[in-house]
């Protein structure tokens, strides 16, 4: 199963240094049968990146608690197949047994420098987007009205070294 799992730059600096990466509490999102329900219409990859796009959100709250960390909302895709799914938390939520290699990996999704501003105000404000603010909700919308970069596993380190 693909599983996208939130994460932040110094998340995958560690990753890239130690090969490993456990999810903050297990979590992670995938295109989960609840996921699929939960939409009238939408193929595979419509679906996998309505996933990911959980996955950019809950970035946001990990961001929130790193005052010094880049403000880029960080994805890793892998494909893994010991998940445990979790609808009663969310739709595409799902738990994932111990960390990851980097073996797993078959991309990573990364902000790019246009988008930290809008990324960076964002993460001060998901939490009240999330009960409805409309002002809130209108941030939110700025940051995820950017596109995540896509990279291989293999120049994860090259993008790193560059930021």
């Amino acid at each position: 199963m693909r599983v996208y799992i939130p994460a932040t730059v110094p998340m995958l600096r560690t990753f890239v240094d130690s090969g490993e990466l456990a999810p903050i509490g297990g979590t992670a999102f995938a295109l989960t049968p609840a996921l699929r329900e939960s939409y009238a219409a939408g193929d595979t990859e419509e679906l996998e990146y309505a996933a990911m796009l959980d996955a950019a959100r809950a970035s946001l709250r990990l961001l929130a608690g790193e005052e010094k960390a880049e403000p880029r909302r960080a994805v890793i895709a892998v494909d893994l197949d010991d998940v445990t799914l979790r609808p009663d938390l969310d739709h595409s939520v799902v738990k994932v047994a111990g960390p990851v290699t980097m073996k797993a990996v078959a991309s990573v999704h990364l902000d790019t420098s246009e988008a930290e501003d809008d990324v960076r105000a964002a993460a001060e404000v998901v939490d009240a987007a999330d009960m409805g603010d409309p002002d809130a909700e209108f941030t939110l919308g700025s940051a995820e009205d950017h596109e995540l970069a896509w990279y291989a596993p293999q120049e994860l380190a090259f993008v790193l070294e560059l930021m």
